[in-house]
């Protein structure tokens, strides 16, 4: 699907749980749970996926080519074999930073329309 885009808009917006992952991935390759704890800690609870969530958001990124498993594992001793890990692709990035410029302007033009001051 991911070779006959042509504009990273074409994926956007993003949903709040893809958004979450693909910014975690960009830290480093993570194991679905793994993303799943990080996004609750990171959100304080409030979004807590469930496997369905999880993995049928994986299985998306998957498709569009926005995430790849990858090949690199774990020394078997330290971790369950039966893992997979994912690693963003460079269409990740452009597509999860298009999505920040796109929330950064959202957020300036309701702090236009609403009357917020710039912080000092």
């Amino acid at each position: 699907m991911a070779s006959s885009i042509r504009d990273v808009g074409e994926l956007l917006p993003l949903s709040l749980p893809v958004f979450h992952m693909l910014l975690s991935l960009t830290e480093g390759e993570r194991h679905g749970y793994a993303l799943k704890r990080e996004i609750l800690q990171r959100t304080d609870k409030r979004i807590n996926l469930g496997s369905g969530a999880l993995y049928g958001a994986i299985n998306k990124m998957l498709e569009q080519e926005l995430i790849v498993e990858s090949d690199e594992r774990p020394d078997p001793h330290l971790d369950d074999e039966r893992r997979r890990y994912y690693r963003i692709t460079p269409l990740g990035r452009r597509v999860v930073r298009a999505e920040v410029a796109r929330l950064r302007a959202l957020l300036q033009l309701a702090e236009v329309r609403l009357g917020i001051p710039d912080p000092v």
